[in-house]
């Protein structure tokens, strides 16, 4: 069993800025940064799936997701930060030091910073792996700059789905809205706004059966769900708008959380309902989730932990 003053459970922007401050701070913090065969716990986050990234500040020529992870975890690495490519199995938060279970190993912290993320609820199709990236997005505030003038479509039918296909109409010109029943989820105000909007065609009963392309999406094939008939939509990118999962299973019945299952955070801070945990980037962040908000709650959760710290010692 060894012990660390700052145990890190993730390594999105979030865990690895927190990683760069606990380290400057000299709380020389264990990174545990998930396992490369997961897709929910994968070490980088959900940016090692990011093919360019073009509106993170300080890179105007723009830079490839994995790249820009690399460059946090050795910045994080410099200042005396420890990583281990592992996944957390169990955590206990009811006992002083906290414990920290990878498999058949034990961990103690004096503090926990929770940066576990979550991950875009997907279509469950076979290509989408191939594809994400190369015309497939979950993210339109990412994404939607590289789809000017042309075609594309939406998939989902809540407020998110129609806040996505409403900014995407700055860009492309054409967005299908693919939903699965005859009606939409989402708020009225989100239905007048969207469907108002000449740009946007709705496909009512339908959903998307399989992805058409090899190293970039050049269609979609549809199914209706009333009369079975297929038929293939040509566009170049598709947006999935059905949802997000927050990492957050390890801490059930230990953090609060909302329905949803994101973390709940005190006002204006990282801080957690449990005293010496904090959380900070997407594992809490139900609104923004960009890497650079994320990037900015890690630091939040970095100079919340080592203040807390210094008070108890």
């Amino acid at each position: 069993m060894t012990h660390h003053h700052v145990l890190i459970i993730g390594s999105g922007p979030a865990g690895l800025t927190a990683a760069i401050y606990a380290a400057r701070a000299n709380l020389a913090p264990l990174v545990i940064e998930g396992e490369p065969s997961s897709t929910s716990d994968q070490p980088g986050g959900q940016l090692m799936l990011t093919t360019e990234v073009e509106n993170f500040p300080g890179f105007p020529a723009g830079i490839m997701g994995p790249d820009l992870m690399l460059r946090f975890r050795e910045q994080a690495q410099r200042f005396g930060a420890e990583f281990l490519t592992e996944k957390v199995t169990a955590v206990d938060l009811s006992v002083r030091p906290f414990n920290v279970s990878v498999r058949n190993t034990e961990y103690t912290a004096d503090a926990i910073i929770v940066s576990t993320g979550a991950q875009s609820l997907m279509l469950g199709l076979e290509e989408e792996s191939r594809l994400l990236g190369h015309g497939l997005s979950t993210c339109a505030t990412c994404d939607g700059f590289f789809f000017r003038g042309q075609e594309i479509a939406v998939v989902g039918g809540g407020d998110s789905a129609l806040e996505e296909a409403s900014f995407l109409t700055k860009f492309a010109s054409k967005v299908t809205l693919v939903h699965r029943r005859d009606s939409l989820r989402a708020s009225k105000i989100m239905q007048d706004r969207a469907l108002s909007n000449p740009k946007i065609q709705p496909m009512w009963n339908t959903v998307v059966e399989r992805l058409v392309g090899t190293d970039k999406l050049e269609g979609a094939l549809v199914r209706n769900l009333v009369t079975g008939e297929t038929s293939t939509l040509p566009v170049t990118g598709l947006f999935v708008a059905i949802g997000h999962r927050p990492n957050t299973d390890l801490f059930r019945g230990m953090l609060d959380m909302a329905e949803s299952g994101y973390l709940i955070t005190k006002p204006d801070s990282s801080y957690t309902n449990i005293e010496g945990v904090f959380a900070c980037g997407d594992v809490q962040d139900d609104t923004y989730r960009q890497a650079i908000t994320a990037a900015g709650s890690g630091c939040m959760a970095a100079i919340d932990c080592e203040r807390w710290l210094e008070n108890q010692h």
